[in-house]
């Protein structure tokens, strides 16, 4: 009987024992998913080759358009449909403003950026930003990430060190186009630069271009973050994305794309000292103005044998008039 009874002893003792063990893995196999979860949410939103392809915007081939124009707008962040870029300028809450959106995007390596060459960008391989030099450029201070490479670089910059309160204007690159196949003009951000306002090296204040980002690049992480426009009502009702998509920035035209590579400022030097946006609102005058054009220089044409019912159509004196719907 005692024997037994050292058996059932020793058999409660183990079951103890493992019990305790089986405890202290599973608290361990928490704490290790609790971390995995917390560096799954420190490295941002993830997105899938599906999702990109959403975002990205088919070019338009030549032979459906009839107008295009590129337009350089430059975004003050002070003015305030403006200010839903600049603010938060800490991030709360997981909130962030979009310039520390951009910069972690590009540091991590899952964006491209490319040279600022004043007017004639262009985004292909040759003309990707060298990050590292970017950030010693700039002097904005980081740290090689784990996992980063010579070909794939990364870095991580604390947020006290991301100079968000510095970024007060982005230029913006504009696509008018005119759609032959829909009769439409279309209006797109082609890509977005953020600018720096620093001291000068002789007093006053300087600006620097950073880089430029291709907007659908940008476009699936801007669908993520909600703002609210003004402080009337705090509700976050549209996104980033909406925002640029449905032109809620007010941005002053500073060049249109010439032959001359010339800025408005060097285009219209006689203008008015109390009115250095005339020459900018005319130009975008002349943009907005081309679809009516479109109808009567373009379309408009001797019917040719088509039936005078065409949708859209008016047969007058041997013409087919067509007219804005």
């Amino acid at each position: 009987m005692m024997n037994f009874r050292n058996i059932l002893l020793g058999f409660a003792a183990l079951m103890i024992s493992l019990s305790a063990v089986a405890q202290v893995e599973n608290a361990g196999g928490v704490r290790r998913r609790a971390d995995r979860e917390k560096k799954n949410e420190e490295s941002g939103p993830k997105i899938s080759d599906r999702m990109q392809g959403f975002f990205e915007t088919k070019e338009p081939h030549d032979a459906d358009l009839a107008y295009m124009r590129q337009i350089y707008r430059q975004l003050d962040l002070t003015k305030d449909a403006n200010t839903p870029l600049y603010f938060p300028e800490d991030v709360i809450d997981g909130q962030e403003n979009l310039f520390r959106i951009i910069l972690r995007l590009v540091v991590d390596g899952k964006i491209p950026a490319y040279e600022y060459l004043d007017g004639r960008e262009i985004f292909t391989d040759q003309y990707k930003v060298n990050i590292a030099d970017m950030l010693e450029r700039f002097g904005i201070y980081a740290q090689e990430a784990k996992g980063s490479t010579e070909k794939n670089p990364k870095f991580v910059i604390e947020e006290a060190d991301v100079p968000t309160g510095q970024v007060l204007n982005y230029y913006i690159l504009e696509k008018w186009e005119f759609d032959r196949r829909s009769n439409q003009m279309k209006t797109r951000v082609e890509a977005i630069c953020p600018v720096l306002n620093r001291s000068g090296d002789f007093g006053g204040e300087a600006k620097y271009p950073m880089f430029w980002v291709k907007f659908d690049a940008l476009r699936p992480y801007l669908a993520q973050q909600y703002i609210f426009l003004t402080d009337d009502n705090n509700l976050p009702q549209y996104s980033l994305d909406d925002y640029f998509n449905m032109g809620m920035y007010d941005g002053e035209i500073y060049k249109i794309r010439n032959l001359r590579n010339l800025s408005m400022a060097q285009m219209f030097p006689d203008e008015d000292d109390m009115k250095p946006s005339a020459g900018a609102e005319r130009q975008q005058q002349r943009a907005e103005g081309y679809e009516p054009q479109i109808y009567t220089r373009v379309v408009s044409r001797p019917h040719c044998g088509y039936p005078p019912h065409i949708a859209g159509g008016r047969h007058l004196d041997g013409y087919v008039h067509w007219f804005p719907q």
